[in-house]
């Protein structure tokens, strides 16, 4: 070993070897110091928290050059001896007061710099003489890599890196926070949509609320701004509302019907009871015929359909009334009374079952006897007439609230049409009552022509006043009408030659007994242009043609079929 003594043993132990220089000279050196532990860095500031630097420079000369520091420490620095002259330079840092790190860059001369180490607050070196020429030269201290460099080997030390470690539960903390966070935000968001579907669900449903109404007021003819477009200061006919029934009533010992039309007009508050005569000529599922003969012959419905499409009405409903429910309706309400303009004897020379005057009082059976009667030199509408008299008579005797009027209609009894129960007929009675009893209430009846047509007056009168609907007159085909009058003395003969007819294409609009039997049958047709419908009815019947002839007929059909005693059926 070179007997030349380390300069700087007294400061340890001999130092290691880490290199040679240019001269074969062995480097040594102290030993390294750790590096600082985690999260502690020594940048030289000592404990006064100021930043220390150490830095030199020298010429070769053969002496060391001294290191000023102008932190809070001091000490010189070795350079390494250069042979032909240059500077060195070192600095050193620390941070925390445990670790320096001193760090020497390559001078500007050919030689090796040695490098320089900060050692804080270790004791300066001596500088007396030169250091002989045979010791060694200071080792270079062990200088970690900057942070981000690249070491000359390619490897990495553990020591190099420093990790910071996070404390699982803050993390887990955290990650709650963030879901609990995102968990809010997603009920908030759900909430908002909720609200706006909901929003958007009542705007429809209240759009739908109006349109409906507005649909509804239309149809029931009940918008404000249609209800002054008529004239002579009556409300528009689209914008009443009116309730209409149709009442057919049937005498059990008679073929003759009479039917009437009820209706309430809810708009004007007003009653009437609209009375059709037989002769209306009508067209129910079975051809056109007169309305005396489809309520003999036809379904309630069919008769109603028929009616309510010639009148261009809403009938709501059917009542079937017969005799015997009349009898009893009257006795419910307490009787009637009415003016009477014909007098109905009574059995074996009793006195008049219903006498003739004002104010006369009628009990059930005497109502029923006028409501039918029907005198040998009278039409039919005179019978009419005293049956909407009962009528009337009744409505201003029941009860004017729907409770009462509905029991009475209980009392009857009867097996009503399905087309109407008890509680509605019940409802129309007593506000056609409330009508009646406030002078609110007429009776009038439908004129006709002699074909069983209704003119254009009327159809733009009356109909257009009480129904507010379009008359559509029956027979739209223009076949001839064919009436039949029965006197063969046969019950049923009448009925026979109508199916016939009917079966054989041909429009049968009245059918009903004559006053007496006639020995032969006759056919009978008014205009030249119906001679051949006449001449078919007659082969159909099984008639010979000699009994076609031309002459009057009756008034309401184009041929007359009477059936005399030669008429088998």
């Amino acid at each position: 070993m070179n007997d030349r003594q380390d300069p700087y043993g007294q400061f340890g132990q001999p130092g290691q070897i880490y290199g040679y220089d240019e001269y074969g000279r062995p480097i040594y050196g102290t030993e390294p110091q750790q590096p600082p532990a985690q999260g502690e860095y020594d940048y030289g500031y000592g404990t006064g928290g100021q930043q220390d630097y150490g830095y030199g420079y020298g010429q070769d000369t053969g002496q060391q050059a001294p290191v000023q520091d102008q932190g809070h420490q001091q000490g010189q620095y070795p350079q390494q001896d250069q042979s032909q002259g240059g500077y060195g330079y070192g600095y050193g840092y620390g941070y925390g007061g445990d670790t320096s790190y001193g760090t020497a860059p390559a001078g500007h001369d050919t030689g090796q710099q040695a490098p320089v180490q900060d050692h804080g607050p270790e004791p300066a070196a001596p500088t007396a003489g030169p250091a002989p020429a045979t010791q060694d030269p200071p080792a270079t201290p062990s200088v970690p890599p900057a942070r981000g460099a690249e070491p000359a080997d390619g490897e990495y030390q553990t020591e190099q890196f420093a990790f910071v470690e996070e404390e699982d539960g803050k993390a887990e903390d955290v990650i709650d926070w963030l879901k609990f966070s995102e968990s809010r935000t997603e009920r908030r968001e759900e909430a908002k949509r909720r609200g706006r579907t909901r929003k958007r669900l009542l705007v429809v449903l209240l759009v739908l609320a109006v349109l409906g109404g507005v649909g509804y007021l239309y149809a029931t003819d009940r918008l404000p701004f249609l209800a002054d477009s008529g004239t002579g200061g009556e409300t528009a006919t689209g914008a009443q509302v009116r309730d209409v029934v149709v009442v057919h009533l049937r005498p059990l010992d008679s073929d003759e019907t009479s039917t009437v039309l009820l209706v309430g007009n809810e708009t004007t508050e007003t009653g009437t009871t609209l009375l059709l005569p037989n002769e209306l000529s009508v067209t129910p599922d079975g051809g056109t015929t007169t309305l005396g003969q489809a309520v003999a012959n036809e379904g309630a419905a069919s008769v109603r359909e028929a009616v309510g499409g010639l009148l261009g009405a809403d009938i709501q409903g059917t009542w079937r009334l017969d005799t015997p429910y009349l009898e009893t309706l009257v006795e419910l309400v307490g009787g009637i009374t009415l003016t009477t303009d014909a007098e109905v004897p009574g059995e074996d020379g009793e006195d008049p079952l219903v006498p003739r005057g004002e104010d006369v009082q009628l009990a059930g059976r005497a109502a029923v006897a006028y409501a039918t009667l029907r005198g040998e030199d009278e039409p039919g509408s005179a019978q009419l007439a005293r049956f909407g008299q009962v009528l009337q008579a009744v409505l201003e005797k029941l009860p004017a609230d729907e409770a009462g009027a509905t029991r009475v209609v209980e009392g009857l009894n009867q097996i009503v049409d399905p087309s109407l129960t008890e509680d509605q007929l019940g409802n129309l009675l007593a506000r056609l009552a409330g009508y009646a009893q406030g002078d609110a209430y007429e009776t009038t009846q439908l004129p006709v022509e002699v074909d069983g047509s209704i003119s254009d007056e009327t159809a733009e009168g009356l109909v257009s006043e009480v129904l507010g609907g379009t008359v559509s007159n029956a027979d739209p085909n223009g076949a001839p009408r064919i009436g039949v009058r029965d006197a063969s003395g046969v019950q049923g003969n009448a009925e026979t030659a109508r199916i016939a007819l009917v079966n054989g294409g041909f429009t049968v609009v009245d059918s009903r007994a004559a006053g007496g039997t006639e020995p032969s049958s006759q056919v009978v047709y008014g205009d030249e242009a119906h001679r051949e419908t006449a001449l078919e009815a007659a082969r159909t019947l099984g008639l010979p043609e000699e009994a076609v002839t031309q002459g009057d007929g009756a008034g309401n059909v184009d041929v007359t079929i009477i059936l005399g005693e030669d008429y088998g059926g």
